[in-house]
């Protein structure tokens, strides 16, 4: 049984099988023979001797079946099923198709079950992936809870809302459903305008309060807003035109500087505090205009219920106070000097935008320190700012996508996001499809329809709990997912090539390159298919994959121990989405160059950081490298990551230090007094 002649010569059976875990293991024969002659006892079809030659028959359709990869266990029993079909025992057919149904029931019972005891210990003791999976997220007693209750709600996803495939694709990393661990959608932004103007109210049996009269009580509206609505999404929430809408609070009371500065230290301070389920940061981002964008200028401020006589174009002077204030305190840190984390800033770089100002050298100064701020490119954009509002997360929104929608182009720009996010892993497609791009992509077009499949349920299942009250405040100030995009993502997309090419070639070559973009664009299409079939909206992202690239890695050596990847065999990783591998250049342009093609395929969230190998030398520098980068090319975001270390005493370093210079020099000193 263990070898068939063939037309091109002698034909082997296999010597591996994957199994359900995923590890490989030793093809063995009897296996097989056993189990059809337990089969046959069982249903008294057939005894021994007819189980050999049904298992020879088994044995012949797998050495042909399987001549280039080793079959699983599911493949293998489907071919035992259809032999059985053949000889015609159709009660013995029965009989096992019930047996596999009643043990994958079993399985599957076994996976939704979560043990307490290891889950707890694999959080206490940092052994299970989730447990850095959130960079927004630290090792703590909340962190715990939200652990081990993510990991209950991870399986009533997987187990009892997603149809089967879902499931097996996420489990078998082929895809990554992301945020499994809450009930509830990706990210969101709101209308700072409808906070201000009406309240934070509308919730029965909720404490109520009317709209905000002055800049105090508007920035502890701003902060309980985005607290209270983390709570009920698992990823970003965004405000856009904070500097144009709070304008006028500090116009009204004629707020002196030193007072507007408190105010906007109170709202960072109170929302970088870990308040948020599994003692999380809230994650906020706020994006400036700088200066009024035209569809606001004429339009008349609200506050208290009462029209202010002017217009939002009349308040130039208030804007810099308020992105002053911010940049000011964003750049000095906390009492030790660490940096911020939130809100992330976010601003429109306009053709108008008044580079020489002195607000522009202070921004400057805090992205050359600290690198904070994402710079929206409207420079070198047919785009303005108030065609694209920037929400949670790097979504990039183009409004004449939501025409159809209703509101007018503006009517509904604020209340946008996404719905939920599903990653390719796009490395194991190029192991699987090595120099086979038709049946690479056949396969990218099957894992995507999975991942379409996966958001529209969760589309249904968010908006029927929101209907029903789950998300109180969501329902009061969103309503509807109807905005809302579905968003699909790659990973490893160098590491693909890598594998593809038999790492001949990776992202940087000229063939990789084009092959990313061929890649890029063919799923570009496949959600314009997916938006006329379902009326919802879908774009494509650079997804953050913080612990899904580990995952993909991890899951995919267990599988393919030969698969190329980045890291260590400890440690390995896959690149994010279609970024340069790590390390591969210090110069900024030329990662612009290269990734300028590929950086405006995203529909979605995307942004490519300038990594710095130490603070930048000045503001002038700074900004000269910003300013270049966005006329010349036409990326949609941009940050610049300067390299800086804290140390507890002494604060902010440039630069990367495993042990703080100043704390050196400090020691050799007492040393050098204590030889004295």
């Amino acid at each position: 049984m263990s070898v068939v002649q063939g037309e091109q010569g002698v034909l082997s059976l296999p010597r591996a099988v994957i199994k359900r875990d995923g590890s490989v293991a030793v093809f063995d024969g009897d296996k097989i023979r056993s189990a059809i002659a337990r089969a046959g006892a069982a249903s008294g079809e057939f005894d021994a001797g007819e189980a050999a030659l049904l298992s020879a028959q088994v044995a012949k359709v797998l050495i042909h079946k399987f001549r280039n990869e080793p079959p699983s266990i599911e493949n293998i029993q489907d071919v035992v099923e259809q032999v059985l079909i053949s000889a015609n025992h159709l009660k013995t057919v029965r009989a096992y198709i019930v047996y596999r149904e009643q043990h994958t029931k079993l399985r599957q019972d076994k996976k939704t079950v979560v043990d307490v005891g290891s889950s707890i210990n694999e959080y206490l003791e940092q052994l299970d992936w989730r447990v850095n999976a959130n960079a927004n997220q630290g090792y703590s007693l909340g962190g715990l809870i939200l652990n081990v209750s993510g990991k209950v709600v991870a399986n009533y996803w997987l187990n009892h809302v997603y149809p089967p495939e879902v499931g097996v694709a996420h489990r078998e990393g082929d895809i990554h459903v992301h945020d499994l661990d809450m009930l509830a959608g990706y990210c969101a932004g709101w209308s700072l305008r409808t906070l201000l103007t009406e309240g934070l109210n509308g919730v029965p049996g909720k404490v109520e309060a009317g709209p905000p009269k002055h800049m105090s009580s508007a920035v502890g509206q701003i902060v309980n807003f985005l607290g209270t609505l983390q709570n009920e999404w698992a990823g970003a929430q965004a405000f856009s035109s904070f500097d144009t809408y709070m304008a006028p609070f500090v116009r009204n009371d004629k707020l002196p500087y030193a007072q507007v500065k408190q105010y906007i230290q109170e709202l960072i301070y109170n929302l970088n505090v870990p308040s948020r389920w599994g003692t999380q940061t809230p994650f906020t981002n706020l994006t400036f205009d700088w200066t009024c964008p035209e569809d606001l200028k004429e339009q008349v401020p609200i506050i208290g219920g009462k029209e202010m006589p002017y217009s939002y174009g009349d308040l130039q002077a208030e804007m810099d106070m308020i992105n002053r204030a911010y940049i000011e305190v964003m750049t000095t840190g906390d009492a030790k000097g660490r940096v911020f984390t939130f809100p992330i800033p976010t601003y429109n770089m306009t053709p108008d935008f008044p580079w020489e100002s002195e607000n522009a050298k202070l921004l400057f100064e805090m992205t050359a320190k600290y690198g904070l701020p994402y710079f929206q490119n409207f420079i070198n954009s047919e785009l303005k700012p108030n065609m694209i509002r920037s929400m949670c997360c790097r979504l990039q929104l183009d409004l004449r996508e939501l025409l159809k929608r209703g509101n007018g182009l503006f009517g509904s720009a604020e209340q946008t996001g996404s719905v939920g996010v599903v990653t390719i892993n796009c490395a194991r497609l190029g192991f699987l499809y090595k120099g086979n791009e038709e049946g690479l992509l056949a396969r990218l077009d099957e894992l995507l329809e999975i991942g379409k499949n996966s958001l529209e349920i969760k589309r249904k299942v968010i908006q029927r709990h929101m209907d029903a009250g789950l998300f109180p405040y969501t329902k009061r100030y969103l309503g509807t997912l109807r905005n809302h995009f579905s968003t699909l993502g790659v990973n490893g997309i160098n590491e693909m090539i890598r594998n593809f090419t038999d790492d001949q070639h990776d992202i940087t070559t000229e063939y990789g390159h084009a092959f990313a973009v061929r890649l890029l664009d063919h799923v570009r299409a496949r959600m314009l298919a997916f938006q006329d079939e379902t009326g919802h909206m879908y774009n494509l992202e650079a997804t953050p994959a913080e612990g899904t690239t580990y995952r993909f890695a991890k899951e995919d050596r267990k599988r393919f121990p030969d698969i190329l990847q980045a890291g260590t065999r400890e440690m390995p990783y896959y690149t994010n989405s279609s970024q340069l591998p790590v390390g591969f250049t210090d110069d900024p342009f030329e990662a612009l160059e290269r990734q300028d093609e590929l950086q405006k395929k995203y529909t979605g969230g995307t942004v490519l950081h300038l990594y710095m190998t130490e603070r930048i030398s000045s503001a002038e520098a700074c900004k000269n490298l910003v300013k270049r980068s966005l006329e010349r090319f036409r990326l949609p975001y941009i940050t610049v990551t300067p390299t800086f270390s804290i140390c507890p005493t002494h604060g902010y370093l440039d630069g990367e230090h495993k042990f703080c210079p100043k704390c050196d020099e400090e020691i050799l000193a007492k040393k050098r007094q204590q030889a004295a």
